[in-house]
């Protein structure tokens, strides 16, 4: 005698194809998520908000208790002070920080891709080897090169220049490591096997094939390498001091030297300097975003 299996109840029955068919959903934010984020967000720009109530304020305004929060009507004036300084240079400091974060940001773009497709797609002996080296040179501290540098620099002749401040960021050791993870989660190896086949080149493969897909990539890459290279302050410093048109984080401190600190301007001089930075984030914050979403999702 044979017993028939148990058959499932209609309730087993009327849910499972709801639950097989049903794609997970993400549990929706709650008011407290949003809360928390508001003040993240207040905490995080309240600086950059002071700094613009104390540019438009007078003296007074940094030594009132509470701290000032309103902003005031006197921006213009100590812009064109900052501007009209004899010591600073501050519109040429800027031009100077356009030029050395632009070709920097360019010249990393390239050759960072280029190694990144190289470590990723191509087979050449020591390889890995090297791509090693390229990873232990991140746990080295940039301080620790400064006097190197500094003497390599005199050696070429390029000590108060701007290309002292350009050679050493051409490339980046993070900028090969990023691009290589990004092409090998994002290129596949059928894709460039098949343009061999057709016949194209190495380069061609590059162009046409790596540089369309990668372009969220090095949109993060670009963006953080130019406020990067905009902000730096110790290596400018060193290479350009003594010279008259310095780049714009050696300008500020400049204007925070003396036996009497005029803050007013000083935060003026930092405004000023950060609304590019501000301005290229807003534009290309998407970019951003989806460049390092691409890369985290992608297997």
């Amino acid at each position: 005698m044979t017993v028939a299996p148990p058959r499932p109840t209609a309730g087993v029955r009327r849910n499972r194809p709801a639950l097989m068919g049903r794609a997970p959903q993400d549990t929706p934010a709650g008011l407290g998520t949003y809360l928390l984020l508001a003040v993240t967000m207040l905490f995080a720009a309240f600086p950059l908000y002071w700094m613009f109530v104390i540019a438009t304020s007078n003296d007074e305004a940094l030594a009132k208790l509470p701290p000032a929060v309103v902003p005031g009507d006197r921006f213009m004036t100590n812009v064109d002070e900052v501007f009209s300084l004899q010591d600073v240079y501050f519109a040429a400091s800027l031009v100077n920080s356009l030029i050395v974060s632009s070709v920097v940001t360019a010249s990393v773009l390239f050759f960072c891709s280029l190694a990144g497709f190289a470590f990723a797609k191509l087979r050449f002996a020591g390889r890995n080897a090297l791509m090693l080296f390229v990873i232990l040179t991140l746990t080295v501290p940039n301080q620790l090169g400064i006097v190197a540098l500094y003497i390599v620099m005199g050696r070429l002749g390029w000590n108060g220049t701007l290309l002292a401040v350009i050679a050493p960021g051409l490339v980046t050791a993070f900028g090969v490591f990023y691009m290589r993870q990004f092409i090998v989660n994002t290129v596949p190896d059928e894709l460039v096997e098949s343009a061999r086949v057709d016949g194209a080149t190495t380069m061609r493969v590059y162009g046409n094939i790596v540089l369309p897909a990668i372009r969220p990539a090095l949109a993060v890459l670009g963006l953080l390498t130019f406020v990067a290279t905009w902000n730096d302050f110790q290596w400018p410093l060193i290479t350009l001091s003594g010279t008259d048109y310095p780049t714009s984080m050696v300008a500020i401190s400049d204007l925070a030297s003396g036996n009497y600190v005029i803050y007013r301007r000083v935060l003026a001089g930092a405004f000023i300097a950060t609304v590019p930075l501000l301005v290229m984030l807003f534009i290309g914050g998407r970019q951003i975003v989806r460049g390092i979403m691409e890369g985290a999702v992608k297997s």
